[in-house]
């Protein structure tokens, strides 16, 4: 079982992500069990605070050194990972996602508040994550995106079918998807959807998760490591066949299910 540490001023926050869908279900199956930790509960401070001007000046309020390090001392182990949430921190990925959901460590996040906390603190943690360059009030959802992100690549969490095709694996993005109706709005699916061959449906959803990928995300698509048949797909959008010879066999192979839909 997968333990995840949370350390935060508002576990309050986390009801809802913890009582709902496939969270609430891995942590009724005990393929991972979530623990909040109150940081407040750990100040030795009489009116109870965690937060205080920082030494020197400047706006807002730093949290304090000792709440945030006994919270950790009471419950690291020697198993643990344990991770700041920080613009500092490299930018989170699925690949990181990846590392987390199958390494045997257990993991403690700790979410910061206010303007940031105590610059001491770091020599305490093993690792510093962002979820991107933008700023939020707390690591508070940080928290919920990255446990969630490892949490449904644990085993038992969701199907194995489910993450084999999402986007980002293999540095792609997920090919279109689509629901009945056929026809809506005049927006038509695909008929080579309806051709029941398989391969060629896969190659299909290939080149589309090709052509989506490096249309929106070129970053990814650099590090794609292309195949000839790839490359022999992205001449096909770039010559602008409509219907390739490949698609064309399959859709004559399989006309009498899409002529059930027209």
């Amino acid at each position: 079982m997968k333990n995840i540490i949370i350390l935060t001023l508002f576990p309050e926050m986390f009801d809802g992500f913890l009582n709902n869908s496939i969270i609430k279900r891995a942590i009724s199956k005990q393929i991972v069990n979530i623990k909040l930790i109150n940081i407040r509960d750990y100040t030795k401070d009489k009116y109870k605070r965690v937060d205080t001007p920082p030494v020197g000046g400047g706006a807002g309020l730093i949290m304090k050194c000792q709440p945030i390090y006994d919270a950790i001392m009471a419950n690291k182990t020697d198993n643990m990972e344990i991770i700041l949430l920080s613009p500092r921190g490299e930018t989170y990925n699925q690949n990181i996602a990846k590392y987390y959901s199958s390494t045997n460590k257990d993991i403690m996040i700790i979410c910061g508040h206010y303007e940031g906390i105590d610059e001491r603190i770091n020599k305490y943690i093993d690792k510093m994550l962002s979820i991107g360059d933008f700023i939020l009030t707390g690591g508070e959802i940080a928290s919920m995106a990255i446990s969630d992100s490892i949490i449904r690549l644990l085993d038992g969490a969701i199907s194995q079918e489910s993450i084999k095709e999402e986007s980002f694996q293999d540095c792609l993005l997920e090919y279109p998807q689509y629901t009945e109706p056929y026809d809506f709005n005049g927006d038509k699916i695909p008929d080579i959807l309806y051709c029941g061959d398989h391969n060629a449906i896969k190659k299909y959803h290939r080149k589309e998760s090709l052509r989506l990928t490096r249309k929106y995300r070129k970053d990814l698509f650099k590090k794609i490591n292309l195949t000839q048949e790839d490359i022999s797909l992205l001449n096909e959008i770039d010559q602008n066949i409509k219907t390739p010879k490949w698609e064309e066999k399959a859709l004559q192979k399989g006309h009498k299910f899409i002529k059930n839909k027209n």
